[in-house]
């Protein structure tokens, strides 16, 4: 455990080097949250209440978005582009000679990146929100702590999503496919665009029972005091069962693949 722990950290510190690229991601988060804001705002007019939403509690979700979009790899896991190069270039091979398991080590990694993505890019635009539009805030400091695991979960299952589309490169060569329509899935699936619950009939349904639905929809709802007491744990138990399928379909992925590792050129 200490050797993932110290990955982890390494992983925290390595992204908290980029300080320029840090302090760009949270300028661009904030203009993007202000201009969909404003969208927002247009469309609460026309259908007050749409999705349960009241106004300021669409605006919160939508400042909710910029502040998880690389904490809960929306747009990607922020690590899949590295693992499928290793894949595709052979290095891979000096991954799985360490004393550690790949899949231990690449979550421990990204956990540390999404702790610090949190603290680094996800604090900064909420707080612009809360100063520039009259978003909902909750109350309780329980809330917070409750949406603090939910964000967790749903990291977690965006690191198990982005692990299998990098382990598809053993077989592919070259990931970037699996990328693109896994990226264009969660950026509609996750809720990135307009809430789930604005879906409307058996699409909703399916956009709220798809693992996407653990890396923006529910932590907003939580975030919103939407779930509370044995609806929170039914939450939380939705983003843990999706947790622990992906996690298992990606370490199935890893043991067949490296029962016969593929290296480019031979």
């Amino acid at each position: 455990m200490r050797l993932y722990a110290t990955v982890a950290q390494g992983g925290f510190r390595r992204h908290a080097t980029y300080r320029l690229a840090t302090a760009a991601g949270v300028f661009t988060n904030t203009v993007f949250g202000i201009v969909l804001s404003y969208t927002y705002i247009a469309l609460w007019d026309e259908r007050p209440h749409l999705g349960g939403y009241d106004m300021a509690e669409a605006l919160a979700y939508v400042w909710i978005g910029q502040g998880l979009i690389t904490v809960c790899g929306l747009m990607g896991g922020g690590f899949e582009e590295e693992l499928i190069e290793r894949i595709r270039t052979g290095d891979i091979a000096v991954d799985l000679y360490r004393p550690a398991d790949l899949q231990a080590w690449w979550f421990s990694a990204n956990a540390g990146r999404a702790a610090y993505q949190l603290l680094g890019r996800g604090v900064a635009p909420m707080v612009v929100g809360a100063l520039v539009f009259d978003i909902a805030l909750p109350e309780r400091p329980v809330t917070w702590i409750a949406f603090v695991l939910a964000v967790a979960l749903g990291s977690v299952v965006s690191f198990a999503i982005w692990y299998l589309v990098a382990m598809s490169a053993f077989w592919l060569m070259d990931g970037q496919g699996v990328v693109q329509v896994v990226w264009l899935g969660g950026l509609f699936f996750s809720g990135m665009l307009l809430p789930l619950n604005v879906f409307p009939g058996a699409l909703g349904q399916l956009a709220r029972t798809l693992p996407w639905a653990s890396m923006l929809q529910i932590p907003a709802d939580v975030f919103l005091g939407k779930y509370e007491g044995p609806e929170l744990l039914g939450a939380y138990g939705f983003q843990a069962g999706w947790a622990v399928v992906l996690l298992a379909a990606g370490r199935l992925a890893q043991r067949l693949a490296t029962r016969k590792v593929v290296v480019q050129g031979g």
